[in-house]
């Protein structure tokens, strides 16, 4: 079957000796990554501090515009940072937890680094609301019972990390709006491997990065913030690029700027900036739909296979439901991670998870069969081995 998509496999050269299945943990490098940081150190060591003027200091925005491209977000209204946890923390930084409005909700399936900043707000006022699930999807109904007229926000995964389950996103947007809480959409495992509209969900803010889905390496994350909040918040995690006249260095409290800048803080991550863009270029001429639809027929491939041998699947079945990772739960599966991983076929494990399996719009379907059939040869070795 032909795959138009392969031809963008030639971008990355890690694909020519190893059977990359961790686009969910970091993505491909692209080869443009070498000129990209070739170009940073050229203007470094050329211009100097002129760098600054010339491309440096709006870099940061430029990046955001590339970046809300890819979700429907109106130029001017994504600014990037270093992690999801940063942009969670900027936008905590805007809210008021000191009266009866105060409760945090979200699943046990979000993302442990972002539990744990909103745990650490408790001290200031937060009541933490975390909703029980499955282990693979969150019972909507539970969830958007759980948001009520007290709640304040509720910062939640577009696509879960240990199962790849899509939530309704739609649905706990309209749920949040109707009693007056913002929705923080962490699209960390969607955008990238699935189309995302942030203006048609109406979402409040989204936050995500680079590092997975879109190949764009480590050191960028991002924050949309709808435009018609942009202008009224003031975050209280902030810096001199939100100045309005940062160069002036003014002395007391800070006169807010306009978004993207209003919601940055230091100086900015040049290095990690320029290195992004080559991924980002490629996923937009790639095309999300196109690339949704090669990962879900992957990972139904995935998952017959994982059914052939019995292995249990912690993945939703659904393709409307399920993001771009197979998680599969085969015995001895951290040491079977291990030994794959040892045979250059790049996978992951992850507790109450399994091996995560992720391909992405570069994969060859052979390449699918390949890594189950060294699977099952592992498993046969270690049984050997134990008799």
């Amino acid at each position: 079957m032909s795959d138009p998509l392969l031809r963008f496999r030639p971008e990355f050269p890690i694909l020519e000796r190893t059977n990359y299945m961790i686009s969910n943990s970091l993505g491909a490098m692209p080869r443009g990554v070498y000129e990209a940081m070739k170009g940073y150190a050229d203007t470094w060591g050329g211009r100097g501090v002129r760098a600054w003027e010339e491309r440096w200091w709006g870099l940061a925005a430029q990046v955001g515009d590339e970046l809300g491209a890819l979700m429907n977000a109106p130029k001017g209204s994504v600014s990037t940072h270093q992690n999801v946890t940063t942009c969670q923390a900027v936008v905590a930084s805007c809210l008021d937890f000191s009266g009866k409005r105060n409760k945090v909700v979200y699943s046990d399936m979000n993302f442990p680094s972002v539990m744990y900043f909103w745990e650490a707000q408790r001290p200031i006022g937060a009541r933490v609301d975390m909703v029980a699930t499955d282990g693979i999807s969150v019972p909507t109904d539970r969830l958007l019972d759980a948001i009520d007229e007290q709640t304040l926000v509720v910062p939640i995964s577009h696509v879960l990390f240990r199962s790849a389950y899509i939530n309704d996103a739609a649905a706990i947007v309209e749920k949040a709006h109707k009693v007056g809480a913002y929705v923080v959409l962490d699209t960390f495992h969607s955008l990238g491997t699935m189309p995302v509209d942030v203006q048609k969900l109406n979402v409040d803010f989204a936050t995500g990065g680079v590092l997975k889905w879109l190949c764009g390496g480590p050191g960028v994350g991002f924050l949309y913030v709808r435009p018609d909040l942009g202008n009224k918040l003031e975050p209280r995690i902030t810096g001199w690029m939100a100045h309005q006249h940062p160069f002036d260095f003014e002395i007391g409290p800070n006169r807010y700027t306009d978004p993207p800048f209003r919601f940055m803080n230091g100086t900015p991550h040049i290095p990690a900036l320029e290195a992004a863009r080559p991924g980002i270029a490629i996923i937009t001429a790639a095309g999300a739909a196109n690339i949704r639809e090669k990962s879900k027929r992957q990972t139904a491939r995935l998952i017959e296979l994982a059914d052939k041998h019995g292995w249990r699947v912690h993945t939703p079945r659904d393709p409307e439901r399920r993001g771009g990772t197979v998680s599969i739960d085969m015995p001895d599966s951290l040491e079977v991670s291990r030994e794959l991983i040892r045979r250059n076929i790049l996978v992951d494990f992850r507790p109450q998870a399994g091996v995560r399996f992720s391909p992405h719009f570069y994969t060859k379907d052979e390449e699918l069969d390949a890594a189950i059939a060294a699977v099952e040869e592992i498993l046969k070795e270690r049984s050997v081995a134990a008799e």
